[in-house]
């Protein structure tokens, strides 16, 4: 960009701009959709000025049925060289490789990716919504995806289809929503006592590391209860603190990772998230008082309880009654696997399979 840099907008506020002020003109009388949707910090509207030094400008999808080539060339030759400021072309950084800069350049490409609506959801999802949702559908997307189709804004919408692929995947229907519940349990009770015994032996180092998963389950635990997608790693602790648990919880969670005592603090934070959890009716409630770890004096939840609680009320047998693992990023969190949907379908039919 030659001139000044612009006033920060909000990437979505920016986007709707693009789009009523430059793109819907051109597109008068032919169906489609508008929408921002997918990956970017500016989907779920935490993009901030330090965003704005990759892969961040006015940028959209436009759903349309046919006519993909044509539209893209209209909107290549028509759009014009900046929206509120700011470029509406990029180029790739010769000094970023895989990044975009924002340019005044006419070599420059728009940001408008011209696109049917099945053939995003299948190359975002792995699936096509508008077939219907299976259970393996549920299972294998990384929630991370799920929060990018289903946040963000959809500025116009002649079709209706991405309205309703975004109705279709708004939450969890009451048995998977349990199913998940009950494995992020799972998660906790597997390591709920390694705190205290780490403690025991006088390592340190170890009694901080399973603090921090633990917090980091609880957290994903809290939004699950929520009806929330947790998203990955960057934005947790932000949409996290958006929560209504996070007032009565979040405090203690910030102290078990500092305090002397870690396996007393998450105790008082499994107490709290459990009476969210006997609150949403999604299960016969148990006590949220914690309790010995056998014999030893480790304070824990017996967290099990609440997983088993949860599945018996779960009707498909397949979920009931199988491996419960859950979906794919509570067994799976690295960033190399959960962006390769192929093989994230393949692992979650496997474990269908085995429960089936």
């Amino acid at each position: 960009m030659n001139d000044p840099t612009p006033r920060f907008l909000p990437g979505l506020e920016l986007s709707r701009a693009l789009y009523e002020e430059a793109v819907a003109p051109l597109l008068q009388g032919i169906p489609h959709a508008a929408a921002l949707l997918g990956p970017g910090s500016e989907v779920p509207g935490l993009d901030t000025e330090r965003s704005t030094d990759h892969g961040w400008g006015p940028r959209l999808q436009i759903f349309v049925d046919r006519n993909h080539r044509r539209i893209d060339d209209l909107l290549g030759r028509s759009l014009p060289g900046r929206i509120r400021g700011w470029p509406t072309r990029f180029l790739p950084d010769p000094d970023d490789p895989g990044n975009r800069m924002l340019t005044d350049s006419p070599e420059g490409r728009h940001g408008v990716d011209v696109v049917d609506p099945r053939t995003w959801s299948v190359e975002r999802l792995g699936f096509d919504p508008g077939h219907g949702v299976r259970t393996i559908d549920w299972l294998a997307v990384p929630t991370q995806r799920l929060a990018e189709v289903t946040g963000g804004a959809v500025f116009h919408d002649d079709l209706g289809e991405i309205t309703r692929i975004r109705h279709a995947l708004e939450w969890y229907p009451d048995d998977l929503w349990r199913y998940v519940l009950a494995c992020q349990w799972r998660r906790i009770a597997q390591e709920e006592a390694f705190v205290g015994r780490c403690a025991e032996v006088g390592d340190g180092l170890g009694e901080r590391i399973v603090t921090a998963r633990l917090v980091r389950d609880l957290m994903r635990l809290c939004l699950l209860l929520e009806r929330r997608y947790p998203p990955y790693s960057k934005w947790l602790g932000t949409v996290f603190a958006s929560l209504d648990a996070a007032v009565e919880v979040g405090p203690v969670l910030e102290r078990a990772l500092t305090s002397a005592r870690p396996a007393t603090d998450l105790a008082e934070a499994y107490r709290k998230v459990a009476e969210l959890q006997n609150r949403t009716d999604l299960a016969a409630p148990l006590s949220p008082e914690p309790r010995p770890f056998h014999s030893r004096p480790y304070p824990v939840l017996d967290a099990g309880r609440f997983t088993e609680a949860l599945l018996a009320r779960i009707e498909d047998p397949a979920l009931r009654d199988g491996v419960p693992v859950g979906a794919v990023d509570q067994y799976i969190d690295g960033t190399d696997a959960l962006a390769r949907l192929g093989p994230l379908r393949d692992l979650a039919g496997r474990f269908l399979e085995e429960e089936g």
